[in-house]
């Protein structure tokens, strides 16, 4: 990898990354008109930010993949909850013999009496069940509401509502480029507060420094609506905080994401539903950070960014990387093995020359 091939790469992402940033904002704008029709219908929904500028929340999974978070309402002073209770109700309310299992290590229940501040509609049957604030329900809330708030925005033309057969609400988005299909995740934010599950930073670690750690840990968390009965927790203010002012020590992290990132879209996952996404690269980037802390670790770029690409490939080989927040939790515990292989193939294949697929 020469010097004048890296610096052409570090270009050709950047012309990708501002690519992104256009397309990004097309879609944010798109989706804040009908977020704020929503939330007119609904006080319980909010408008996504309208800025002018891109939304951080905004995850880009892929080129045309978005995950966009619509903020909740009419829910303030939560508490976290210790004490266990079982519960035996289906999404319609009906009791049923057996308890449901438990949540992950990434999931939580979240009942109506751990706010100290509530809309009586958080309280009405078409979202909660027993007390508790079931996701599958909130979500069938929102795509009731898309589904009049498309044709009243007169975005028939550019929006189309897709089929599911989980509980997820996904739209298609007309683009000056290409349709982007758009996850659309109610999301309570829990400002302030960090859950207890989540022990970070770990003990004896230089990366990142303790002042930036105070700040992240001052952003709180989210819950996101992603499953049937159990709310999903979520950094993601906190992993943009992460993201920013990755090289005041003058190193190249950033241009190693990068690079990386624009290899994966290419050559090592070109899907348009690629397995690997940019969540996935950037968590990678975090444990690679962790474990290389000191500026001279990120001076050389061929170096750093060979050290970031084998560790990808681990984690893809052992079909196992974990969450930066919560490290019991597997982000590769959903994806399909085979296209899991099927990357760290291509990948190896780099690896073994890594100047294949930069020409």
């Amino acid at each position: 990898m020469g010097r004048g091939t890296e610096t052409w790469r570090g270009q050709k992402a950047d012309l990708g990354r501002h690519r992104e940033w256009q397309e990004v904002l097309e879609v944010q704008s798109v989706i804040q008109k009908l977020t704020a029709e929503i939330g007119a219908r609904d006080l319980r929904f909010q408008a996504v930010s309208d800025s002018g500028a891109r939304n951080e929340a905004v995850q880009v999974l892929s080129p045309s993949q978005l995950l966009v978070p619509v903020p909740l309402h009419g829910l303030a002073g939560y508490r976290d909850r210790r004490s266990r209770r079982w519960r035996y109700y289906g999404l319609q309310g009906q009791r049923l013999p057996t308890p449901l299992r438990d949540p992950d290590s990434r999931q939580q229940w979240l009942a109506t009496d751990q706010f100290s501040k509530s809309l009586c509609q958080w309280h009405d049957a078409d979202v909660n069940v027993e007390g508790d604030i079931v996701p599958a329900k909130v979500l069938a809330v929102l795509r009731g509401l898309l589904e009049g708030a498309i044709p009243a925005c007169d975005l028939a033309g550019r929006v189309s509502l897709l089929e599911s057969l989980d509980q997820t609400v996904r739209v298609a988005v007309e683009t000056a480029g290409s349709p982007v299909e758009v996850e659309l995740v109610p999301t309570l934010e829990v400002p302030t507060s960090w859950p207890r599950r989540a022990r970070w930073p770990r003990c004896l670690k230089r990366w990142p420094a303790a002042d930036r750690v105070d700040c992240i840990k001052s952003l709180g968390f989210a819950l996101m609506a992603r499953s049937r009965y159990h709310w999903q927790l979520s950094f993601g203010r906190a992993e943009s905080l992460l993201m920013e002012g990755l090289d005041e020590d003058g190193g190249c992290r950033e241009k190693c994401f990068q690079v990386m990132k624009q290899l994966k879209e290419g050559h090592w996952c070109p899907e348009t539903r690629p397995v690997i996404t940019t969540h996935h690269l950037q968590t990678v980037l975090f444990w690679t950070c962790e474990k290389y802390p000191r500026a001279r670790h990120w001076r050389v770029f061929r170096e750093a960014f060979l050290r970031l690409a084998r560790r990808l490939h681990k984690c893809l080989r052992q079909r196992f990387l974990k969450h930066y927040f919560l490290p019991g939790h597997n982000l590769f515990q959903f994806c399909s093995p085979g296209d899991l292989d099927a990357v760290a193939w291509r990948l190896g294949l780099f690896l073994e020359d890594p100047t294949l697929g930069l020409e």
